[in-house]
Formats: structure tokens, C-alpha cells, sequence
């Protein structure tokens, strides 16, 4: 998955300003509905303590006409019997009107029954916006426990950041170091050249030894050639080292724009913290405001019925008030009232169902939202964990490549140390192997040379001859012990090297050597 870049961050930011701002709107909507419907129900209030007093006033008026009728009824049973009829005719209007009430109360209980039902199912938003807000402060838990882990991972990186400088001030000493032990070995390169001008000297006056020191002249040629070849590989190795060199400075730039990403990850996740926690808030204001508005329209609809009861107990009452006096028109015109009264609270009832269905639509889209907002979140922390199981391979890497490295360094440096020993072993051998040279051989070599420009004095005399042929022989024989002594020399010094350090070894001392 791609990484989103500044310019997404930034769109997404305005994204969420104008969720924020749908919100709000959507929440000052919902508080002036729930005002209006405030005012509503004290204006239906006021409405109905009018109607009580007018009825208590018209239960009083009816008492006062109840005497009066009382007094009219002697004049009024002379009129019973035209009455009949008329009351016929409004007895079977009155059917007609009880029925029509009576399906007005079926009606009333259908809108009961459809109140209940919507009032159960804020109930149960009420109970799901719960969950979402529980599950809103699980992921915010997730987030900071997410956020520590990232921290931990920062201060990782820095302490592997720490050992890297580290190691690489340890190269760079180890590099001092070898360059120091270059200089040691260029010196001693010129004292074995000093050595083996001495050397040609000596070959020169041991003229019997040529065949001897062609084959030491064949052994230090190929061991030039080695030298050479060491020499190159050396260089290889510098090279090799160059560039591994560059490969760490180009990882620890990569390191330090990664530490840099996570913390700008960090301050987004921080902030993204804070916009849920303030989206929390507004939730749980949103509910206390529908908890609030539930309780009042309980209180409502609490009313309604303690009037509706009211209603029918005056209904009772003025029924037995129409019997007794047989006003049906009264009755008839109070029932048109009734019904008035009746759809007047249908049609709010209606109202009441239509703000109902909007205020479910603007929660489910809300919802809706919220969804989408978790799913990316969730699509966030997917890629914040690859990206962390990608840096995690990248320390494992680098790590077993430092372990490597150290390994080699650690063998070069044990290599290094055999060499010098064997070179400090070589040097000391080829000082005592001079010695030999110029005083040992050198003594007798100077009997025979002088032995021999003396013959042609003694050539008369065979006594004396005799005499100058046994110093001769004894001068050739010391010679041959020195020879034989020096060649046993150079053979357990050349043993000692091919023991201590091997053809390969040599070739990785020279080629850490050079580095």
C-alpha cells in the first residue's frame, strides 16, 4: 500500500473540518427542533389547563343550569312527547357518533402502539450509539497503546543509530591502526631491502653458494610475485571497504527520514486522538439531549393520558347531562370539538413521526461516517504496521550484517596479530642469518683467500705446501659447518612461517593490510 503523501494529509484534514462542520450544523438543527417542540408542548399545555378551567367553568354553569332545567323540566315534559321524535332522530345520530369515536379510539390506539414502537427503537440507537462510543474508546486505548509502541520503536532506533556511530569511530580506529601498521610494514620493507643488498654482498663472496642462492633468489621472486599479488588484493579490499562505507552513510540517512516520518505519523495519530475525543464528547451531549427530550416526551405523553382520562370522564359526565336534559346538539357540537381536538393531535403525532424518521436518517448517516472514518483508521494502522514490519527486517538486516563485519574485523585483527608475530619471527632470523654471514662464514672464507695468495710462496718447499693444504682443508671444513648450520637455519625459518601463517592467511593479512 502506498503511503499518503502531505497533499492527501491536507485534503483529509479539510475532510474532517467539514465533517466537523455537517455536525455542528446537524446538531444546532436537532437542538431548534427540540426547542420547537418544547415550545410545542407548553403551548398544548397551556391549551389544556385552558380547557380544564373552561370545563370546571362550564361543570359550575351546568350545576347552576341543572337547577334550572330542574325547574323547566315540569315545562319541558309537556314537550317529551314532540321530543320523542327529535330524539330518535338524535339517538341514531349519536350511534352514527359513537361509532365514529369509536374508531377514533382504535385510531388512538394504532398511534399508541406506533409511539411505542418508535420509542423502543430510540431505545435501541440509544443502546447502539453506547456500543459505538465503547468501541470508540477501545480504539482510542488501541491508538495509544500503538502510540507507546511507536516510541519504543523511535528510542530503538536511535540506540541502533548510536551503535552504528559507534562502530563506525571503532572502524575508523581500527583504520588509523592499519595505516600505522602500513608504515611499520614499508619500513620494514626498506630494511629488508637493506637486508638484501647486504645479502647480494654476502652472495658475492660466497661464490661456491650460487647454486644455493638462485634457488633463494627463485623463492624471494615468488614470494615478490606473492607480494604483489597481495598487494592488489589489498587495494580490492580498500575498495570494498570504500563502498560498504558509503552503503552505511546512505542507511543512516534512510534511518534518520524514517525517525523522521514516524514522528510526523505520531503527531497525526495525536491529533487524530484529540478529534476523536472531542467527537466522543459531542456523543455523549447528543444522548444526555435525546435522554432529556425521551424523558420529557414520557412526561407528555404521561399528561396526555391523565387528559384523555379527564376528557372521558367529562364525556361520561356529559352524556348523562344529555340524557337527563336531552340536549343532543350541545352534545353533537362538543363531540365536532373533540373531533377537532383529536386530529389537531393526530396531525402532531404525525409530526412528531416525521422528526422521529429524520432524526433515525441523520443518525444512520452519521453512522455511516463513523464507519468510514474507523475503516480508515483501521487502513492507517495497516500500513503503520507494515511499514513497522518493514523497519524491524531493515534493523534485522542491518544487524546480522554488522555482526558480520564485526566477525571479519575480529579475524583480520587475529590475522594481523599472527603476522606481526611471524614478521617480528622472520626479521630477528634474518638479523641472526647476517650474523652467520659476516662473521662465521666470513672468517674462514678469509683463511682460504689468504691461504691460497700464499700458495705461490710455498710452491718450493712441499713441507711447508703440506701445511698450507691442512690449513686449507680445516678453513673448507669449518666453511661446509657454517654453510650446513645456516641452511638448517633458513629451512626451520621458512618451517615456522608455512606453520604460523598459511598461503590464504597471508593473503587476507595483506588485504586488511591495505584497508
Amino acid at each position: 500500500m502506498e503511503k499518503p503523501t502531505k497533499s492527501d494529509d491536507k485534503i483529509l484534514t479539510k475532510k474532517e473540518a467539514v465533517r466537523e462542520k455537517i455536525e455542528r450544523v446537524k446538531h444546532a438543527v436537532a437542538l431548534i427542533n427540540a426547542n420547537k417542540e418544547v415550545a410545542l408542548q407548553k403551548i398544548d399545555k397551556d391549551k389544556r389547563a385552558a380547557e380544564l378551567v373552561i370545563a370546571n367553568k362550564e361543570v359550575a354553569y351546568e350545576k347552576v343550569e341543572k337547577g334550572k332545567r330542574a325547574a323547566e323540566l315540569v315545562i319541558a315534559n309537556k314537550e317529551v312527547a314532540f321530543e320523542k321524535i327529535e330524539k330518535r332522530k338524535r339517538a341514531a345520530e349519536l350511534v352514527i357518533a359513537n361509532k365514529e369515536v369509536a374508531y377514533e379510539k382504535v385510531e388512538k390506539k394504532k398511534r399508541a402502539a406506533e409511539l411505542l414502537i418508535a420509542n423502543k427503537e430510540l431505545v435501541f440507537q440509544n443502546a447502539e450509539k453506547e456500543k459505538l462510543a465503547a468501541e470508540l474508546i477501545i480504539a482510542n486505548k488501541e491508538l495509544t497503546f500503538q502510540n507507546g509502541e511507536k516510541e519504543k520503536r523511535a528510542a530503538e532506533l536511535i540506540i541502533a543509530n548510536q551503535e552504528l556511530t559507534f562502530q563506525n569511530t571503532e572502524k575508523e580506529k581500527r583504520a588509523a591502526e592499519l595505516i600505522v601498521a602500513n608504515h611499520e610494514l614499508a619500513f620494514q620493507n626498506t630494511e629488508k631491502e637493506k637486508r638484501a643488498a647486504e645479502l647480494i654482498i654476502a652472495n658475492k663472496e660466497l661464490r661456491f653458494q650460487n647454486l644455493e642462492k638462485e634457488k633463494r633468489a627463485a623463492e624471494l621472486i615468488v614470494a615478490n610475485h606473492e607480494l604483489a599479488f597481495q598487494n592488489a588484493e589489498k587495494e580490492k579490499r580498500a575498495a570494498e571497504l570504500v563502498v560498504a562505507n558509503k552503503e552505511l552513510r546512505f542507511q543512516n540517512i534512510e534511518k534518520e527520514k524514517r525517525a523522521a516520518e514516524l514522528i510526523l505519523a505520531n503527531h497525526e495519530l495525536a491529533f487524530q486522538n484529540t478529534e476523536k475525543g472531542n467527537r466522543a464528547a459531542e456523543l455523549v451531549l447528543a444522548n444526555k439531549e435525546l435522554a432529556f427530550q425521551n424523558t420529557e416526551k414520557g412526561n407528555r405523553a404521561a399528561e396526555l393520558v391523565i387528559a384523555n382520562e379527564e376528557l372521558t370522564f367529562q364525556n361520561t359526565e356529559k352524556e348523562h347531562r344529555a340524557a337527563e336534559l336531552a340536549v343532543a346538539n350541545i352534545e353533537l357540537t362538543f363531540q365536532n370539538t373533540e373531533k377537532e381536538n383529536r386530529a389537531a393531535e393526530l396531525a402532531i403525532a404525525n409530526n412528531e413521526l416525521a422528526f422521529q424518521n429524520t432524526e433515525k436518517e441523520l443518525r444512520a448517516a452519521e453512522l455511516v461516517i463513523a464507519n468510514c472514518e474507523l475503516a480508515f483508521q483501521n487502513a492507517e494502522k495497516e500500513n503503520r504496521a507494515a511499514e513497522l514490519v518493514i523497519a524491524n527486517k531493515e534493523l534485522t538486516f542491518q544487524g546480522e550484517e554488522k555482526e558480520k563485519r564485526a566477525d571479519e574485523l575480529n579475524l583480520a585483527y587475529h590475522e594481523l596479530k599472527k603476522a606481526e608475530e611471524y614478521l617480528k619471527e622472520y626479521i630477528e632470523g634474518l638479523e641472526e642469518m647476517m650474523f652467520i654471514t659476516s662473521h662465521k662464514v666470513r672468517q674462514p672464507v678469509a683463511n682460504i683467500l689468504g691461504l691460497t695468495s700464499m700458495l705461490d710462496q710455498f710452491m718450493n718447499s712441499p713441507e711447508n705446501l703440506k701445511k698450507m693444504i691442512d690449513y686449507l682443508q680445516v678453513s673448507a671444513i669449518s666453511l661446509d659447518g657454517f654453510t650446513k648450520e645456516l641452511t638448517l637455519f633458513i629451512s626451520d625459518l621458512e618451517q615456522k612461517g608455512r606453520t604460523n601463517t598459511s598461503f590464504g592467511d597471508y593473503e587476507t593479512y595483506n588485504a586488511h593490510l591495505r584497508i
